[in-house]
């Protein structure tokens, strides 16, 4: 076990605003961590290395993910992301004996695996007709035409979580019909939440309720007062893409991003670890170690993710300090680019079975 908390939640409740109470109740669980802590020095490595080599914010990435044509360009674009993300969750192998065998899929001649499997297969499906963005396909979708979409290369795993893929999908379809929005329902919901980045992610949350990312928390001291954690990785991850995506986009304006925190999954966190940043005790390093599942919800599972936001926010602001102009979710899609090439030495990923990440 760890020592305790190797920063202070007033680090955290002075970063700023925080309107989806995403910081403030991960400063809690750091504040009683039991198996992670947060290495302030490796923070101020890293800060630095980054300024020093110039590395800039991450753009949209137009390469892998899908843009509307003609007319209806714009409600294709904001259907297809709000696809991407009702199913960007769970990628890894489920073999714990042999993790390479896992969900790949081949496009241009290259194997692509995780969320790089999930952008391109989408993008090539809409390409191809398959109307990604329209909630009427989103919502009678079924077990069938979602695996000839992830169809994977001979001798690789099918998508993990196929049937919680396709109720997702419905629950979209369904929810954003019910809504009555007219003949642009994803534009349409997007607009009347915005320009507010939190206001829209507030929205997601209530419309879908897959989106609503959050886990209980008891402090370790049983006299303490239980409370909600709120994660919201999926529908943070929705909005930050669609303000991507809308950047130049005259007709639609996602504002505020920087009031977005960073998205806990399991692979930011991997990349935290690597650098330092983020320290684990003996009995959780040696479950990810041994590649066991990290339980849903756990103590540990939810120090790991409170911890990696925190984290995220104490890099955010030791960028600040030294002349790098980043927000919370440009720290994340940086560490998370810099984790697709980790080396092969590093230590594994925590593995938690959800739809959540």
């Amino acid at each position: 076990m760890s020592t305790g908390p190797v920063i202070d939640g007033g680090t955290i409740d002075r970063a700023g605003p925080d309107p989806l109470g995403v910081l403030s109740s991960c400063a809690v669980v750091v504040n009683d961590s039991v198996y992670v802590t947060i290495d302030t020095a490796a923070i101020d490595r890293l800060a630095r290395d980054l300024v020093d080599r110039n590395v800039p914010p991450p753009a949209w990435d137009e390469e892998i993910h899908y843009r509307g044509t003609g007319a209806n360009a714009t409600e294709e674009t904001i259907g297809w992301i709000f696809a991407l993300d009702a199913l960007n969750f769970c990628f890894w192998g489920q073999d714990v004996a042999n993790p390479a065998y896992r969900w790949r899929i081949a496009s241009g001649g290259t194997v692509h695996d995780g969320y790089l499997a999930l952008a391109i297969t989408l993008r090539e499906a809409a390409r191809n007709g398959t109307p990604i963005w329209s909630p009427a396909w989103q919502a009678t979708v079924d077990d069938g035409a979602l695996a000839r979409v992830f169809e994977p290369v001979p001798g690789s795993a099918p998508i993990p979580l196929l049937a919680e893929r396709v109720a997702n999908l419905q629950e979209l379809g369904r929810g954003v019909q019910s809504l009555n929005l007219g003949n642009r329902p994803f534009t349409t919901f997007v607009m009347r939440s915005g320009p507010s980045a939190p206001r829209l992610v507030e929205a997601i949350i209530e419309a879908f309720p897959s989106f609503r990312d959050v886990a209980p928390w008891k402090p370790a001291q049983a006299a303490g007062p239980a409370s909600e954690v709120r994660f919201l990785k999926r529908a943070q991850i929705l909005v930050s893409d669609l303000a991507g995506a809308l950047e130049d986009n005259p007709e639609v304006t996602i504002g505020d991003r920087d009031q977005l925190t960073a998205f806990a999954d399991y692979k930011v966190p991997q990349v935290l670890r690597h650098f330092g940043i983020l320290k684990y005790g003996d009995q959780l390093a040696a479950t990810i170690h041994r590649r066991q599942p990290v339980a849903l919800g756990s103590r540990e599972e939810v120090e790991i993710r409170a911890a990696t936001i925190s984290a995220c926010e104490l890099i955010r602001q030791r960028l600040a300090s030294i002349g790098g102009r980043f927000t919370a979710s440009d720290v994340d899609w940086l560490l998370w680019n810099l984790g697709q090439s980790l080396p092969s030495t590093c230590e594994p990923y925590h593995r938690t079975v959800t739809v959540f990440y």
